[in-house]
This record gives structure tokens, C-alpha cells and sequence, in this order.
């Protein structure tokens, strides 16, 4: 041993420790005084960082507190029980509470050094009431708990998996596509633009209902499309209640029909059956019988000049074709970490889903915009129907079963908005996928009893409505929200790594395959579906058994974003318009600012106290709170402390981050606030 060295042994054999010292530095000796530190000192530096950790809990919970406080009169309608369904939140309540008591238990357990020997000592050894009733707790938790949750943990893997693995069929059929570059090809001969009696009659359909941010674009949009005047006819389907509003779209499509573009406005006195209704409403025309096609765009749609061309040809020497759908692309996709996240799922539906079952089955779900109907096809499947809200899968599945085929078309897109805030997004997700539930019942028996193949019947049944719109909330919700944290209480069942990390960064990767400048946001998004799923489990299960919130329709908020594009080809129309407004059009403008005049003076008024005026104060954005979020969010924080006790490594890693995803997402932090 070198001479600058000192080794001190312990004598125990099996508790030893060597202490090794290079150099004779006397600073490396200390003297005693130093080096020991009192049992004062150190339960006050215990103390001061407990403190630490509860200032900071503290603060998290007022911070929480604040915001409920603050949100109290807007949460009402998102906690309505009639809207929302409150059992889902006692539910999440209870499991909290439970969580809780269980990690108390927990923390007295680690300090007091207990742990599953417990269970095996002869009850004479076991000291004082807490700890006989932690071991009883141990024995009934292995021999009645356990088996249950991992019986369903079982269960959900399973389901997993299968979902799992038609992702990855429905990506290898992707890459065979782009592999083969096959795509839908022209039957016949493309149209013969010099001669326009060869133009097939088009009817073009934008339902819109309060959609004063985006009204102007899409009639502008739709009335420059490349098409012969007379034989193209733009019904704007106003459902609006606002009288305002009515006027200003009567207003914007009258100067179009003035500019030679054969247009016209249409609005319901009794508007029933929200966009189903008023699809119907419309084709009761007189004039609809002259039209071979009609073609729908909601009102935040732009489609290019040259869309007609490039969908109407393929109807050509194709009789069987009922369909034909275009793509999505979105004006907004980088606006916020939000519609990033949802360009990922959306760009994964249109590139892979819809094109894979295009392909290979000539059928898919209608998008419900952007798409071409042959109007026979429309009427022999009974039109529109109001009695879901999901009118556009309603009638593509009757069409299917009625033997029409399909085409999509992923080259022609169709720019439009995507939700700038979670609860508008919230809201749209609620109605996407309870609705496929309410049809689910409603569809069954004419599947089973339709004259399609058996394959046809086995793939609308167990792929396109059981596995993808009830097998994959369900299990989502099930095993990552609710089983998983539990099994951090409940050791026998713990899940291992590949369920809860590698196979769905898996699944993940391949979602962000069609996307893949969103690489860099794999993670947020594994995270953020995960956190999705409470809302989509509810809205299948309101779905599923008809619950007052399956009927629930909120159209969702607009923004009014232009591409560049559309500004650009938007500004002269707008100079234009203006300086052909009509007296009429003035008198209406001069009207309205009349009137947000004496709206104005009214505040002013009401602020007015004994003679001086308050200055009024800017409209300040509002947070929503989601509280079944903010549950789950404080259950898996929960589950994370347990986690860490218990070095799970990768498991309290996963459980902190989605704690902390369902914190931000119920305090409303992602995403644009609505005023």
C-alpha cells in the first residue's frame, strides 16, 4: 500500500467499508468537530427541506385553487352531468382518495423499514396495531386485489396488442402503395375543356352555423372555383341565430351573384337536426333533380380553383363510384404545441387510413367535407340522416352497404383550421367519438343483414367500429389512466416495461411516420394521447349506452386563418367588394356600429358611479378548468411518489411526465384560450 494511504476495516465481515486517502494534505483530516454533525442539525436540515417540498405543494394547490376560483362561471357547462356525465369524475375521485390512503400507508411502511416478509412472520412477531394492519393489508391485497387487476391488466394488453398490430398493417399496406405508386387512374378520357355542355351539372353545399370568422373565405373560395357558371350552383346553408350574422352573409353572397357567379342564400326557420338537417332541408329543392353531383365544404374550407377537375373526371365511365374524398391540410398546423399534436393524428388518418382502406376496399368513413357525392348514391342509401351527429359516417357506411365504391385522392387538398384550443378541440373529439357508438347500435342488424361479403361485414363491424372506435379509447384509458398507477400499490400486478415504453414509442414512431417534421414532438404526443383518452373513453361509453351527451352537438371554434395564399388572392377581392358595396350594404355596416356604439354607452353606463366614470377594462382571456383532468393528473403524481419508494425507475418516469401532461391540460395550459 502506498505511504499516503490510510485504510480503516471494519470488523463485521458483513458490514464493512474501506476508506482509501491519497496525499497528506491535513485538510483531508478534519477534526471532529467538523465532521460530525449534531442530531439538532441534522433535523433541522431535514426540516428546511421539507418545508421546501411543501411551499412548493402549497403553491401548486393554491395555484389550482386560484384557477378553480377564477373559472367558476365558465366550468359550469363543461361539468354539466347532463353534458358530461359526473360519475366519471367520483369515479377518478375515488381512485384518488384511495391512492392516497394507500401511499400514506406506503411512507409509514418504508420508514418503519417494513416489507413483504411481513406476511410470512408468525403473527407473534408482529409489533403494535399499525403494523398487523399493514400485513393484513398485504394479505388481502395478494389474495383478492391482485388477481382482479392483473386478470384486466391481461385483458387490456391484449387489446393492446391487436390495435397494435392493425397499425402496423395498415402502415406496411402504406408503404406498399407508395412502394407500387399505385393511385386512383382516369377510366376514360379527361373532360373536354372546350366544350362545357360536357361539364356534368355540380352543386356545391357549405353549411355553416355562426361561423362569422370564416363565412367570407370559404364563399369566396367556392365561388372562384374553376367550373362553368352554368352548370354550378353554391348554396350557402346559413343556419345561424344571430340576425346580424344572417345579414352579413346574405350581404358577401349577394356581391358575389352580382359578379356574375350563380349563387344563393338559404336559411331554416326551424333549424332541427344541426348539419344533417340542413343538408336535407337543401336537397328538398325543386332544382337539386338537375344535378348529377353536389359537393360539401364547411365554412372554414378553401378549396383551390381547380378542385372540381380534379375530382368530378373520375366519376367518368366509373358508375359504381359513389365518393369521392379529398385531403386535409391545415392553414394553422404550427400555430401551437396543440395543433401540432393534432397534425400528427390527422396526417396519419388521411396518408395511411383512409388511403390503405381507399385502396384495398374502396371504403372509408366520409370526413363529412371536401368530398364529391354522386347525388343517385346519396338518395338510393335514404340521404342525410339526423339521428346521430356523425351524419357523414351515417351515410358512407349505408352507401357501402348498398354496393357504392370509394375513391380517395391524397394528392388534392383542401386547406382548413384546425382547433386552437383545448376546449374546442375537447369538444369535437367528444362528438367524433361518440357518435361512431350511437351508429355502432344503430347500423348493426342492417350489417348483419345486408348483401355484402362476409369480409366486407367482418371489417365494418370488428375493424372499422370495435377495434378503432371502442377497443382503442377503451383500453387506452383503462390500462394507462387507471391500471397502471394502481399497480404501483399492488406490486403482483405490476405491467412490465414494453407495455408501458417500448411498444407504444412503437406505435408512436409509425403515427408520426406520414408527419415527419414532428419527430421532434414524439414524446408530447405519446403523452398527450394518453391524456386524450379520458375524454374519448367517455364520449364511447355516452355513445354506447345513449347518454344525454351523445346528442350533444357545439360547432367548433374558428380562428379565421388565411394561408398566405388565400390572403393574397383575398385582398384584391375584398377592395373590389368594397367599392361595389351597395347602399344597402352601407346602411347595414352603419347599423351595426350604431349599435356597438350604444353597447358601449350601456357599459359605460352600468360602470358609472356617483358621477365618475370607472375606465373600462381590457377583456382578459379565461382559463378553463377540467377537473376529471386535474383527478387524473393528481392519481398519477400519486402513483409516481409510490413509484418512487420503490426505485421503479422507468415507471416513475412515465408517471410523472403523464401526471404532469393531465396538469397542464386540466389548468387549460396548452393550446389557445378562448375569450
Amino acid at each position: 500500500m502506498a505511504p499516503n494511504s490510510v485504510a480503516v476495516t471494519m470488523e463485521k465481515p458483513d458490514n464493512f467499508s474501506l476508506l482509501e486517502i491519497n496525499g497528506s494534505d491535513p485538510s483531508s483530516f478534519p477534526d471532529n468537530k467538523r465532521k460530525s454533525i449534531s442530531p439538532k442539525q441534522f433535523s433541522w436540515f431535514i426540516l428546511l427541506k421539507a418545508h421546501r417540498v411543501v411551499s412548493s405543494l402549497s403553491w401548486l394547490f393554491a395555484s389550482v385553487k386560484k384557477r378553480l376560483a377564477f373559472s367558476s362561471k365558465t366550468i359550469n357547462e363543461e361539468e354539466d352531468p347532463k353534458s358530461r356525465g359526473k360519475q366519471m369524475y367520483r369515479f377518478i375521485k375515488a381512485c384518488l382518495v384511495i391512492s392516497i390512503v394507500a401511499l400514506s400507508i406506503e411512507i409509514v411502511a418504508y420508514y418503519k423499514n417494513w416489507n413483504l416478509d411481513l406476511v410470512n412472520r408468525p403473527s407473534w412477531e408482529v409489533r403494535g396495531l399499525v403494523e398487523w394492519s399493514y400485513v393484513a393489508w398485504l394479505s388481502f391485497r395478494s389474495d383478492y386485489i391482485a388477481p382482479i387487476v392483473i386478470t384486466l391488466s391481461k385483458f387490456c394488453t391484449v387489446l393492446f396488442l391487436i390495435q397494435s398490430l392493425d397499425r402496423l398493417v395498415l402502415c406496411l399496406g402504406c408503404f406498399w402503395i407508395k412502394f407500387k405508386k399505385i393511385e386512383p387512374k382516369l377510366k376514360d378520357d379527361e373532360l373536354d375543356l372546350e366544350d362545357a355542355s360536357n361539364f356534368p351539372m355540380v352543386l356545391i353545399q357549405i353549411p355553416m352555423c355562426n361561423e362569422r370568422e370564416v363565412y367570407e373565405q370559404s364563399i369566396g373560395a367556392a365561388s372562384q372555383l374553376d367550373w362553368p357558371k352554368d352548370r354550378i350552383l353554391i348554396q350557402v346553408l346559413d343556419d345561424s341565430d344571430d340576425p346580424n350574422l344572417q345579414l352579413l352573409i346574405k350581404e358577401e353572397v349577394d356581391a358575389w351573384a352580382e359578379k356574375g357567379v350563380n349563387i344563393i342564400y338559404r336559411h331554416r326557420l326551424i333549424r332541427t337536426g344541426y348539419k344533417a338537417g340542413n343538408l336535407k332541408s337543401a336537397m328538398t329543392c325543386d332544382y337539386v333533380k338537375d344535378y348529377e353531383f353536389v359537393t360539401i365544404f364547411d365554412a372554414d374550407f378553401t378549396p383551390s380553383p381547380d378542385f372540381l377537375k380534379k375530382t368530378i373526371p373520375h366519376f367518368k365511365g366509373n358508375p359504381e363510384l359513389g365518393l369521392v374524398q379529398a385531403r386535409w391540410s391545415f392553414v394553422n398546423k404550427d400555430e401551437n404545441l396543440l395543433t401540432r399534436l393534432q397534425n400528427i393524428n390527422l396526417c396519419f388518418h388521411f396518408e395511411v387510413e383512409q388511403q390503405v382502406n381507399g385502396v384495398f376496399l374502396n371504403f372509408f368513413g366520409f370526413n363529412g367535407t371536401a368530398g364529391v357525392w354522386r347525388i343517385k348514391a346519396l338518395e338510393e342509401s335514404g340521404g342525410w340522416l339526423e339521428r346521430t351527429t356523425v351524419e357523414d359516417m351515417d351515410i358512407a357506411v349505408r352507401a357501402h352497404l348498398n354496393g357504392w365504391k370509394f375513391i380517395y385522392l391524397n394528392d388534392v387538398e383542401v386547406t382548413c383550421e384546425l382547433p386552437e384550443s383545448y376546449e374546442a378541440y375537447k369538444k369535437q373529439q367528444h362528438r367524433w367519438h361518440s357518435g361512431p357508438m350511437q351508429l355502432f347500435r344503430l347500423c348493426l342488424p342492417s350489417i348483419i343483414k345486408s348483401k355484402i361479403s362476409v369480409g366486407k361485414k367482418a371489417n365494418l363491424i370488428f375493424l372499422f367500429f370495435l377495434l378503432r372506435k371502442l377497443i382503442l379509447p377503451f383500453y387506452s384509458f383503462t390500462l394507462f389512466c387507471i391500471i397502471l398507477p394502481l399497480t404501483m400499490f399492488i406490486p403482483e400486478a405490476e405491467l412490465p416495461l414494453w407495455i408501458i415504453c417500448y411498444v407504444p414509442i412503437f406505435i408512436s414512431l409509425l403515427n408520426i411516420l406520414p408527419s415527419p417534421k414532428s419527430f421532434p414532438f414524439l414524446i408530447p404526443y405519446l403523452l398527450f394521447e394518453n391524456t386524450m383518452s379520458i375524454t374519448k373513453f367517455n364520449a364511447m361509453i355516452s355513445g354506447l349506452f345513449q347518454l344525454g351527451s351523445a346528442y350533444e352537438w357545439v360547432v367548433t371554434k374558428k380562428t379565421g386563418r388565411s394561408s398566405e395564399s388565400d390572403l393574397l388572392a383575398f385582398a384584391e377581392k375584398e377592395e373590389k367588394l368594397h367599392r361595389r358595396n351597395s347602399e344597402s350594404g352601407l346602411e347595414l355596416l352603419s347599423k351595426l356600429k350604431e349599435q356597438e356604439m350604444n353597447l358601449a354607452a350601456q357599459e359605460t353606463t352600468k360602470k358609472s358611479i356617483g358621477g365618475l366614470v370607472r375606465p373600462s377594462n381590457k377583456i382578459k382571456k379565461r382559463n378553463m378548468v377540467f377537473k376529471k383532468e386535474l383527478g387524473l393528473a393528481f392519481l398519477l403524481l400519486t402513483a409516481a411518489a409510490r413509484s418512487f419508494l420503490s426505485a421503479h425507475g422507468l415507471h416513475f418516469y412515465f408517471l410523472l411526465f403523464q401526471g404532469l401532461s393531465f396538469l397542464v391540460v386540466g389548468l387549460d395550459l396548452i393550446g389557445e384560450q378562448i375569450n
